[in-house]
């Protein structure tokens, strides 16, 4: 039904385009006179809906440039509804507030090294740049280097509030923001059409039952490893990876760092070790072929290996590459001590506006009212999940991992020993001896950040 409306406000909106374009250019009409009654009549104000918006502000930038920097053009396309009502926006805004704006794109391997240098140099290269948590917080926070933004984003409508009140804090503080409500989705792609061919239950019942967990999904894993031709060798596998140590720390509600802490104590990150731990002695992902970190998903396009865990910006590619099978989607199993199904990201970003900027009240006031539309979607996301995904239950199950995202952080810590210590675990080596050997690399590594 969610699917059909969707579809159905598309078409609405081809419709309303022909119409505009036929009517570009309309034979003019006298204006009616109007009766003294009518002249005498004012219009009405009303409330507006949202009362977190920003009242109107009235101010003139003078011709200044705002730029906006990324890793790549956030330029405004007008290829839906709601972009272009943003783009109608912006134009107002430019004429009555007085500014141009240009959008700069940094190849993503020279980002950080240039972004930061401009920081630290105090001569900015945008008004918005938009920076990685990783190198962010608090290696530029704690310099003073950005402005907080707690007290512009209180229109809920416009701004994402975990962006600024859970993901990029620091001390108190929230230091970026974004109007994207969406969030980072990922989770378990599975081969349904393999599914049935081995016989197994449907994944999704055990998502219905509230079965989906650790232990489930090691048995589905285990039944999909299959040798179907009887040479000796599987030629059908369950899991198309061995690394899974960032989503089994978050789908747990673990961490291997917290804040200036390492946290590989902790009995939630000591199951989610301990779990990934049988999974290497057991050997139940698809063992490696030489390849480099795309070989998953390589494997999982296959069509021989059951579920591979991976992200929704792969969607549109799994799908085209296999047409001939039914894809599906569930959340990454449960651990024992989580409270939800979530989706995790380690490299969080978002948007911030250099200390060395002026007037970021005007900024912020500018780019709420830019995305302060009446959009045609239902739920953030909508147009990508119900573009690529066919069923219900598969929308369904990205919304609620997307509602439940959690950032990791300890990428934040340049001489962390993550890939050592990943790749111990993986061969097998016993979690209580891996803790003691890296509890003190872990938390140096923290130290040198918060410090130093």
């Amino acid at each position: 039904m969610r699917k059909n409306k969707f579809m159905l406000l598309n078409l609405v909106f081809a419709v309303m385009l022909v119409i505009a374009a036929c009517s570009s250019t309309p034979t003019a009409q006298p204006e009616p006179e109007k009766s003294a009654s009518q002249e005498e009549q004012k219009p009405v104000e009303t409330e507006p809906e949202n009362e977190n918006s920003t009242p109107e502000m009235d101010f003139d930038m003078g011709g200044r440039t705002i730029k906006v920097v990324a890793w790549w053009d956030m330029e405004i396309q007008d290829n839906n509804p709601d972009n272009i009502q943003r783009l109608e926006n912006l134009e107002a805004l430019k004429k009555k507030h007085n500014f141009n704006i240009e959008y700069v794109s940094i190849d993503f391997g020279e980002y950080q090294e240039k972004v930061v240098a401009s920081l630290m140099a105090g001569e900015p290269l945008g008004d918005f740049v938009r920076l990685g948590k990783d190198y962010a917080i608090p290696a530029l926070t704690k310099q003073d280097l950005l402005w907080p933004v707690d007290d512009y984003i209180k229109n809920d409508k416009v701004f994402n509030q975990k962006t600024t009140k859970e993901y990029m804090q620091y001390e108190g503080k929230g230091y970026g923001f974004t109007e994207d409500q969406s969030s980072f989705i990922n989770g378990i792609f599975y081969n349904r059409t393999l599914m049935q061919e081995l016989g197994l239950k449907p994944l999704q019942e055990y998502v219905d039952a509230d079965e989906w967990n650790w232990d489930t999904f090691l048995s589905v894993a285990k039944q999909a490893n299959k040798d179907r031709n009887n040479d000796g060798k599987l030629d059908t596998w369950g899991l198309a990876q061995t690394g899974l140590l960032e989503p089994v720390l978050y789908s747990n509600e673990a961490s291997l760092t917290k804040e200036d802490k390492q946290n590989l104590e902790d009995p939630k990150t000591k199951e989610a070790l301990n779990f990934l731990s049988k999974l290497a002695t057991e050997k139940v992902g698809r063992a490696t072929e030489g390849g480099d970190w795309t070989e998953p998903s390589t494997f999982f396009r296959q069509g021989n290996t059951l579920m591979y865990a991976g992200a929704m910006y792969e969607v549109e590619g799994i799908m085209t590459d296999m047409k001939d099978y039914d894809i599906g989607f569930v959340p990454f199993p449960k651990g024992p001590s989580a409270s939800a199904y979530h989706s995790g990201e380690s490299r969080y970003q978002a948007i911030t506006i250099p200390k060395a900027v002026e007037n970021p009240e005007q900024l912020m006031y500018i780019w709420e009212k830019i995305n302060e539309i009446d959009s045609i979607y239902e739920y953030p996301g909508q147009s990508t999940l119900e573009t690529h995904l066919t069923d219900e239950a598969d929308i369904n199950n990205a919304r609620e991992v997307a509602e439940g995202m959690l950032v990791l952080d300890h990428n934040t810590f340049p001489s962390l020993p993550f890939w050592d210590f990943d790749a111990e675990l993986k061969e097998g080596i016993s979690v209580s001896t891996l803790i003691e050997k890296y509890k003190s690399p872990f938390q140096a590594a923290i130290d040198e950040v918060y410090k130093k």
